[in-house]
């Protein structure tokens, strides 16, 4: 049976046709399809962790007990569980362990590109990448007995291309897990990673390494497709489409298994070919291997070092190099498409971060912010983030700042599951290390930007099964912190007075705001939207200041200031009462509050 399917998908079905017993991520674009659609397979297991080296703590559990165990995240996840990465390249596996990385080149949705194949060659670990979706659900299927032959985990590197494209797939039969438990391993030697068994255990896995790149020259991934001798080309992951696409009459060695390589392939391909180029996303890390094997070889002298590649980028490079005629040029049709306003990205009609957001900026002090959807508290007119670097960083940026010696109150945000994720171990610091931070904790009840996944707080699990709910405040409190409250996120008033005071405090402070997103289906059908007394609006600009996308400049002036009076779009608006909350003219009605019969 062939269907279409995108490679997260299709990794999805290669984790179900593999047999995996345990499946654990963190969601993060480009990778958080894969799991959303492998829960939906029978008699599977699968759960959001808090964290990604949770995650990977829980698939090499689950691959120390027998069971076939995957780890999936983005390619900044990898960062966070390189820890649990390395051990378990030291200790090996009693069944199946793969990591499964996306890459985001261009960073559609990250704050760094990186490529991880190098964690791969740190880390002594195979590594495959899939070229289309076929290759996706092949190779994780592979993964899985690549990582029990050679006793190691494997890493299955994808970019978001591969990840969000789609192309045909043909199905296979699943490898039903074993009904039958192994005891779990009494092997202290192995699995047991104080020094005196890490130093037996190194020379073994530098064995391996050399065993797999032995076997790399005889795995079907890695394959020759033969064309004119006059240009040769070595390539791998989404780059070989392109390279099939801008140049079909050349010779291509398209590389499955991406470390370790297979020199002896390699070594007679090269010598087959007149000219050879490497064309490969983001680091030369092909390149550098290849020259390293003494053949000379051209990459990013051509192609660039950023950013994602797609037929132009490579066609246009190619032509600058004289691989390709200048004719070979494609010049994009012009369209007229008149003066567009800009658009930035903003934060939804109403988003219950918008009024925390709109206060800091009121307070004007120094703000550092986190990842989730909330960054986009940086945009003008909010204006309120002023830092913001990787998951978790928000709160221990702030203290720094503050043991630094900044004369400044330093606030820190962060969403519900980012505080889950690392908020808490940086929170017990500020703590622990007695510093006058005030931490605005933004719970929305859900993981926003990935797509409303569930996490500690929402009381549910991946699975849907009802689960203990985390309650935020008395975790804070457990922590040590003394000043706590939390607050509804559409109440500015009692969010500013509370603000004002916090930020006065010489010791740690707590604010938590409550509201779920206002995308979530239960919310959505509250909605509700307001308009605008145009007699009573004098286009004081107040309500423009919280950035609403809904919140509309009219054609109609205030006869005395000359200024636009507001407008709400009614098919945006959410109902959420900030902009009423704010207007001095109360100039946007409230809502009527409905009164049953009787009451």
């Amino acid at each position: 049976m062939i269907k279409m399917l995108s490679g997260n998908e299709a990794v999805a079905r290669g984790m179900w046709e593999a047999g995996v017993g345990v499946a654990s991520a963190y969601p993060g674009t480009p990778s958080t399809e894969i799991l959303e659609n492998f829960s939906l397979f029978p008699n599977v297991y699968a759960e959001w962790a808090p964290n990604e080296k949770v995650a990977v703590d829980a698939a090499i559990g689950a691959a120390y007990a027998g069971r076939r165990g995957i780890a999936l995240m983005k390619h900044v996840g990898l960062n966070v569980a390189a820890d649990s990465f390395m051990y378990a390249s030291m200790t090996g596996i009693e069944a199946g362990l793969v990591i499964v990385s996306a890459d985001d080149p261009a960073m559609h949705s990250s704050q760094n590109e990186q490529d991880n194949r190098t964690f791969a060659r740190f880390g002594r670990v195979p590594c495959l990448e899939p070229s289309d979706s076929q290759e996706a659900k092949d190779l994780t299927v592979a993964a899985f007995r690549l990582s029990e032959q050679f006793d190691t985990p494997v890493l299955l590197r994808l970019t978001t291309r591969i990840c969000h494209s789609a192309s045909a797939v043909e199905l296979g039969e699943r490898t039903k897990p074993s009904a039958e438990h192994k005891p779990f391993p009494r092997n202290p030697d192995k699995y047991v990673m104080v020094p005196g068994n890490a130093v037996k255990r190194h020379p073994v896995i530098e064995q391996r390494m050399k065993d797999v790149a032995a076997f790399a020259e005889t795995f079907p991934f890695n394959r020759v497709e033969r064309g004119e001798d006059k240009l040769g080309i070595i390539t791998c992951g989404i780059s070989y489409q392109y390279a099939k696409e801008i140049f079909p009459n050349a010779s291509v060695l398209r590389l499955g298994l991406t470390w370790p390589l297979p020199e002896k392939i390699i070594r007679a391909f090269a010598g087959s070919v007149k000219r050879l180029i490497i064309i490969e996303e983001l680091d030369p890390f092909v390149e550098e291997a290849v020259r390293l094997m003494g053949i000379p070889c051209e990459g990013k002298s051509i192609f660039p070092i950023t950013g994602e590649f797609d037929p132009r980028v490579v066609r246009e490079a190619a032509i600058q190099a004289g691989l390709l005629p200048a004719s070979a040029h494609v010049a994009l049709p012009e369209v007229e498409t008149g003066p567009l306003p800009s658009r930035p990205p903003v934060l939804c009609p109403g988003c219950p971060h918008r009024p925390v957001f709109y206060i800091l900026n009121k307070l004007k002090v120094p703000v550092n912010g986190d990842i989730g959807c909330y960054t986009l508290g940086f945009i003008p007119p909010l204006s309120a983030i002023h830092t913001c670097g990787c998951m978790g960083a928000g709160i221990g940026v702030a203290h720094g700042a503050a043991k630094a010696g900044s004369p400044e109150h330093h606030v820190a945000v962060i969403g519900d599951s980012t505080f889950f994720h690392t908020g808490i171990p940086a929170l017990i610091n500020v703590v622990y290390n007695r510093s006058a931070v005030t931490t605005v904790i933004l719970d929305n009840r859900i993981t926003g930007m990935t797509g409303h996944q569930e996490n500690p707080g929402t009381g549910r699990t991946l699975l849907g099964q009802e689960t203990v709910k985390l309650e935020l405040e008395p975790l804070v409190r457990t922590l040590g912190v003394k000043h706590v409250q939390t607050l509804p996120a559409y109440d500015v008033k009692a969010i500013e007075k509370k603000l004002k005071e916090y930020v006065k405090l010489d010791e740690p402070s707590v604010l938590i705001v409550v509201e779920p997103c206002a995308l979530l289906p239960e919310v959505r059908k509250r909605w509700v939207p307001l308009e605008v007394l145009a007699d009573k609006c004098n286009g004081c600009t107040l309500c423009f200041r919280i950035g609403c996308p809904a919140i509309l400049k009219s054609e109609e002036l205030d006869e005395k200031t000359q200024r636009p009076k507001a407008l709400i779009d009614a098919s945006m608006c959410t109902g959420c009462e900030v902009c009423a909350e704010i207007c001095p003219r109360l100039a946007i009605p409230f809502k009527p509050v409905k009164v049953e019969a009787g009451e």
